[in-house]
């Protein structure tokens, strides 16, 4: 296993920093994220609020840190469950093989077929908008991708010597698939969530930009950026900073993700 180079190291740390930020953003924040003060209404950084104010006179840097948890949550949650809905379903694909893993192939080319903006926004209009409408609409696009990764790496694992050595010894289907493929997978999820965490992030923003996100007064990064991309002319700090919260985090994820990529690349 080779070393984390320096950026994976500052993009971890960074990521670190700024979950801990949202974790905490009750004790951390200086205000309510729904605090208004309509005697300071868009003013720009000051010593009493640090990225300004927005149109309702909120504090921009607490709306930035409670913002965060929900574009953070989304992001890590969204992907955890795609990622394992995706395991679970390509792994038995392609252990079974044959006439069921081309049925269970055609569903996942039936759905990676749609397009994913269009899904995103019918089941959020179905489902309502919030937390729980862009976990689903994002959950069900993301684990297709996921799938078809997972499945290419059984139909090589299950070929391997040690796979054939369990069969001689007379052990199960389920065994082998749970104890000798699964675990040698563990490298390549573990790269795979790095690299869409940020893809999560993104969408989520992408919707909340455009209003399919999260209702007011609650916000997330795109649901700032939103707000100030009305008044970018003479307010500028309105989509400054969350603009910059939404680029620092998905570089960050893709140079962990390519730290961790090269660390558990057995060929490195």
């Amino acid at each position: 296993m080779r070393p984390f180079s320096l950026s994976s190291k500052i993009a971890a740390g960074f990521l670190a920093l700024i979950t801990l930020a949202s974790v905490f953003a009750p004790w951390l924040a200086p205000y309510s994220f729904e605090t208004q003060n309509t005697m300071n209404i868009l003013s720009g950084p000051s010593a009493a609020n640090w990225m300004g104010t927005d149109q309702l006179g909120r504090d921009l840097f607490s709306r930035i840190l409670y913002g965060g948890r929900v574009s953070l949550f989304i992001g890590v949650a969204t992907t955890l469950v795609a990622v394992l809905i995706g395991t679970l379903y390509g792994a038995v694909s392609g252990y079974v093989g044959g006439r069921w893993d081309s049925l269970m192939m055609r569903a996942v080319d039936v759905v990676f077929a749609l397009p994913d903006l269009l899904m995103i926004i019918l089941i959020t209009v179905v489902m309502g908008r919030g937390v729980a409408g862009l976990f689903l609409a994002l959950t069900l696009v993301s684990w297709v991708t996921v799938a078809r990764l997972v499945r290419g790496e059984v139909l090589r694992l299950k070929e391997s010597n040690y796979v054939e050595a369990a069969h001689a010894l007379g052990a199960g289907d389920l065994r082998i698939l749970a104890r000798e493929i699964l675990p040698n997978l563990l490298g390549v999820l573990v790269v795979t969530v790095s690299f869409r965490i940020p893809v999560a992030i993104l969408a989520e923003s992408t919707l909340s930009f455009i209003g399919l996100g999260i209702l007011p007064p609650a916000s997330s990064w795109g649901t700032l950026a939103n707000d100030g991309w009305s008044a970018i002319k003479f307010y500028p700090h309105l989509i400054l900073f969350p603009s910059l919260a939404i680029f620092l985090t998905i570089l960050s994820f893709n140079f962990l993700g390519e730290g961790l990529r090269d660390a558990l690349d057995p060929r490195s």
